[in-house]
């Protein structure tokens, strides 16, 4: 079979990629079935044989997406206004990997989209076979799945059935976040990037829900929102101890009996955040076990959210001036740009 030449240049695009010829057909293959499936949106609300749950979602999607330009000056383009039927619950299953006596995960790196932590795969078993190959070199590994992700605007990225689990607030948010990284997007910097990308979501929905005059979702929304900041810094609180532990001078045994009981301790304080706020977190690793690679995802997208919020209130809640300050920092060095929105204070 002839290479397309558009698989060849997915290759170059994809945070997916990695070493090794097989690694890199399987992120081919998968994207390219993903980019295939595509569909016009309103072809599929047209279609009699749309479900009507499917349709309605479909058409608040449209709404959102509409929204998204109008009100949240995010781009105006080609990108989730189709859809993608996929057969399976995520579109990739990521994998993440930090040494057993380190808080900073494993990076991957690749053309354009600079090094990120993680390694995606379009097959769960293939992502899990790769992550027994990690935990074997002494990796604390965690495999997600993931609904959705952005090519950073350089395709039109549809809107995917498995961004269909979400509630209704949830999918539009991931619309919000996914476009938000066409706007800002620094090359091997995930957790400014990530980061960026969750407060635009977070206030992207809020003014959504506010639109639609949907006050009920609103104030879930809120309080759902400051249930997740609690979590977010109690995970920053722990791996801050991890931090310190790891820098001891502990023997082996000693320092992995202390882990364990740092990692048992976040644990119950999850469950015991779960019980004041009267609501489930959804932190679904809680029971299965703690790492530090769990720690690790979780600062990735919410430690300097904090700091993008100050950042924001600053440029007078105007997201133009916003995403212009944003797009400064974007310029600025690594050590510059966290010390900005990422540092000690992004957490008070």
């Amino acid at each position: 079979m002839l290479l397309d030449v558009r698989i060849f240049a997915l290759l170059l695009l994809l945070p997916l990629s990695g070493c090794g010829s097989l690694y890199l057909a399987q992120a081919a293959a998968g994207q390219w079935g993903v980019m295939a499936a595509r569909e016009p949106i309103e072809t599929v609300v047209a279609d009699p044989a749309t479900p009507q749950e499917l349709r309605a979602r479909l058409e608040q999607v449209m709404a959102a997406r509409e929204f998204a330009s109008r009100e949240l000056a995010l781009p105006d383009n080609a990108s989730y206004r189709q859809y993608a039927a996929l057969d399976r619950p995520y579109v990739v299953w990521n994998v993440v990997a930090v040494p057993e006596f380190a808080i900073e995960p494993k990076e991957w790196c690749f053309p354009i989209a600079g090094c990120i932590a993680y390694r995606g795969y379009f097959s769960e078993q293939r992502a899990r076979n790769y992550a027994l190959t990690l935990e074997s070199r002494g990796y604390d590994v965690v495999v997600g799945g993931v609904a959705a992700y952005s090519t950073l605007g350089r395709f039109a990225d549809p809107v995917l059935s498995t961004m269909m689990g979400y509630g209704d607030a949830q999918l539009v948010g991931v619309i919000f976040h996914e476009l938000a990284h066409q706007v800002v997007y620094v090359a091997g910097d995930s957790a400014f990037n990530e980061a960026f990308a969750v407060a635009v979501e977070q206030e992207g929905l809020a003014r959504w829900l506010a639109w639609r005059g949907e006050l009920g979702q609103l104030d879930a929304w809120r309080r759902s929102r400051a249930a997740q900041t609690q979590l977010a810094a109690l995970f920053a609180t722990h791996r801050e101890l991890l931090q310190r532990l790891y820098a001891s001078d502990l023997d082996a045994p000693a320092m992995r009996e202390r882990k364990r009981a740092i990692l048992a301790g976040l644990a119950a304080e999850v469950r015991a955040l779960e019980a004041r706020s009267g609501m489930r977190i959804g932190y679904g690793h809680i029971d299965a076990g703690l790492n530090n690679a769990h720690l690790a995802s979780v600062a990735t997208y919410f430690d300097c959210v904090p700091g993008f919020e100050r950042l924001f209130a600053a440029q007078g809640g105007d997201l133009p001036r916003f995403y212009a300050a944003v797009k400064a920092l974007a310029r600025e060095p690594l050590a510059a740009r966290h010390a900005a929105v990422c540092g000690a204070l992004a957490r008070n």
